[in-house]
C-alpha cells in the first residue's frame, strides 16, 4: 500500500473512531448546538497530527494541561495566522490533542481564542455556537473550547474533560 493510501486509510479510521467515540454519549447528550457538526467534520484530516502541524498548527501554546480529578485539556497547537480579532467558526486558532503512550497525538477538541490586546478584557465577551468565551487571565485571552472529537460529560463547552489524560 503506497503513502497516500495508508494516510487515506489512517485518517478515515482515525475520523471514523472520533466520531463514534462522540457518538457513543449521543443517548444521554444534548443536541449539539448548530455549526458544531459541521466544524467536527471540517477537521476531519487533523486526525493526523502530522497533517496538522504541515497545516502550520505547529505552535506548542502549551503542555499537556491536568486539573486533577476535574479532567485535563491536552497539548494545545496555535496556528499564528489565525489569532487575530475575526472569529471564524470552522478554522479554529488552536487544536487540542492528547499524548499518547507511544508519542502518537489524537485530537480531542479545539479551542478558539482572542486575546485581550485585540479585545479588553472589560469589552463583552465573543460569542461562537451560541456560548460565551470565558476571561483566560493566565494567558490573556478570551477562550472558548469545544470538544469535538472526544466527548466530554462536563460539557461540549466545558474547559476540563475528565476523559482526556495526560
Amino acid at each position: 500500500m503506497n503513502i497516500i493510501a495508508r494516510l487515506t486509510l489512517g485518517v478515515a479510521l482515525a475520523t471514523t473512531a472520533s466520531i463514534a467515540a462522540c457518538e457513543s454519549d449521543d443517548a444521554t447528550a444534548p443536541s449539539v448546538p448548530q455549526g458544531v457538526e459541521t466544524l467536527r467534520s471540517s477537521l476531519a484530516a487533523y486526525g493526523s497530527f502530522g497533517l496538522a502541524r504541515s497545516d502550520a498548527y505547529t505552535v506548542a501554546l502549551t503542555d499537556c494541561m491536568s486539573n486533577g480529578d476535574v479532567g485535563a485539556m491536552g497539548i494545545h497547537f496555535g496556528k499564528g495566522s489565525l489569532i487575530d480579532a475575526a472569529l471564524d467558526s470552522l478554522h479554529p486558532e488552536v487544536l487540542i490533542y492528547e499524548p499518547g503512550v507511544n508519542g502518537e497525538m489524537s485530537l480531542v477538541g479545539v479551542e478558539f481564542i482572542v486575546p485581550f490586546a485585540l479585545r479588553p478584557k472589560t469589552a463583552s465577551a465573543p460569542v461562537l455556537f451560541g456560548q460565551a468565551f470565558v476571561p483566560d487571565d493566565v494567558f490573556g485571552l478570551w477562550a472558548l473550547h469545544v470538544w469535538t472529537h472526544r466527548a466530554n460529560p462536563s460539557g461540549l463547552f466545558a474547559p476540563w474533560n475528565p476523559r482526556v489524560h495526560c
